[in-house]
């Protein structure tokens, strides 16, 4: 069925640009709340730049993405319906859930700053930043490898790759506080 795979493709490119988008909308809060802390007039310059870029990233790219890439998923499954019938899908459907938790959470996030109203700190949406990088590792090797019981495995590997960006982290807030300028 040569219209499956152009779906399909569809469906995979949606979902790249989803992730570009929840990758860097992310970073870009940061800056935000890094920015909202500077002084006048750097603070309003670089404020309603970021509140310009995220609102774009967020309503031109991210959003139509999400949409887009769920249409042709659920496309995809109504021609392939036995997809369902199986446990790795089931999981699969489980992460899909929690990216799009994921993305209304951080759209809540947008939404706030937009109306300059900070409640986080920009060291929480660095660690925020990864949540989507969770969920595409969980997605992408249920998809490659197509095995739910082995799941253990990959959640051992989920706990290791957030053990290492955690280092990560720690190790870029030490030589941030070194040099503020890195």
């Amino acid at each position: 069925m040569e219209f499956y795979n152009y779906i399909k493709s569809f469906h995979l490119i949606f979902v790249i640009t989803w992730f570009a988008g929840l990758f860097y909308i992310p970073r870009l809060f940061v800056y935000q709340i890094e920015s909202f802390h500077k002084p006048s007039p750097e603070k309003e310059i670089l404020g309603k730049q970021l509140k310009l870029m995220a609102k774009r990233l967020w309503y031109i790219i991210t959003w139509p993405s999400a949409i887009l890439a769920t249409i042709f998923a659920i496309w995809l499954l109504i021609l392939q319906p036995y997809w369902l019938q199986q446990p790795w899908m089931h999981v699969k459907l489980a992460f899909v859930i929690l990216l799009i938790l994921y993305h209304l959470k951080t759209h809540q996030y947008f939404k706030q700053l937009q109306n300059d109203v900070v409640k986080k700190t920009s060291s929480f949406m660095r660690i925020w930043n990864e949540g989507a990088t969770f969920i595409l590792f969980a997605v992408v090797f249920l998809v490659i490898l197509k095995n739910a019981i082995n799941w253990i495995y990959g959640l051992i590997g989920l706990i290791l790759l957030a053990l290492l960006i955690m280092i990560g982290f720690k190790l870029y807030k030490t030589i941030r506080a070194k040099n503020p300028d890195a």
